[in-house]
């Protein structure tokens, strides 16, 4: 999705990255970097008036969007928004959109990674198949959006290993190595994670818009 206006931003090397989560600014901040991009990345705390956005889209796209175009408009910086989830086989593609308050409140990455483990206890793993699935938008405050979206596919562990990522990292096995993303190093996890693959094919709309 994309639409065309011109575009002079206020900060014209500053980002936005719609999140309060410490290290999906940090994680982004390395993708942006290895794709050639020189710029300032800020998370949503630079800015504490501004209030969360509800996600109420029903795909990730929608949900990245709203959040993105909000925090351009506020801020009057471009902004970067992405939401993505975990996609369970088994359960038609659930949590998806519901992924980070599957147990019921929003970003208890413990809770809902247990109560996810126990709704698949005796699921075998040829049916443990799930993905990772992520939307990253781009929005500036003068109407220029685009969308851009990655996959990566594995198979869900029955325990979680591994010390390093977040959420349902410690129980997703990519699709042909044998470690979780947890046991992955950040280099190595961005090369090939959803979010990696979706912010670097935005890459480009990021480096058009800011020049």
């Amino acid at each position: 999705m994309s639409s065309s206006a011109p575009s002079h931003p206020t900060h014209p090397r500053r980002l936005i990255l719609a999140t309060r989560n410490p290290h999906k600014v940090t994680e982004l901040q390395a993708i942006l970097t290895d794709a050639g991009l020189d710029l300032e990345l800020v998370g949503a705390d630079a800015y504490p008036d501004i209030p969360d956005v509800k996600e109420t889209g029903v795909t990730f796209a929608e949900n990245a969007l709203l959040k993105a175009r909000t925090l351009a408009v506020a801020t009057g910086i471009p902004a970067v928004a992405d939401d993505s989830g975990l996609c369970v086989d088994v359960l038609g593609g659930a949590p998806g959109i519901f992924s980070a308050r599957w147990a019921g409140r929003h970003g208890d990455d413990k809770a809902n990674l247990d109560l996810l483990l126990a709704q698949l206890s005796d699921i075998d793993a040829e049916h443990r198949g799930a993905h990772f699935a992520c939307a990253a938008a781009l929005a500036s405050p003068f109407g220029t959006e685009h969308v851009a979206e990655g996959r990566l596919h594995g198979t869900l562990r029955h325990a979680p290993s591994g010390t390093g990522g977040f959420g349902y990292d410690p129980i997703l096995q990519p699709d042909g190595d044998s470690r979780t993303c947890a046991e992955l190093t950040p280099q190595a996890k961005n090369a090939i994670s959803h979010r990696g693959k979706a912010f670097r094919a935005l890459a480009p709309a990021v480096r058009e818009l800011l020049g």
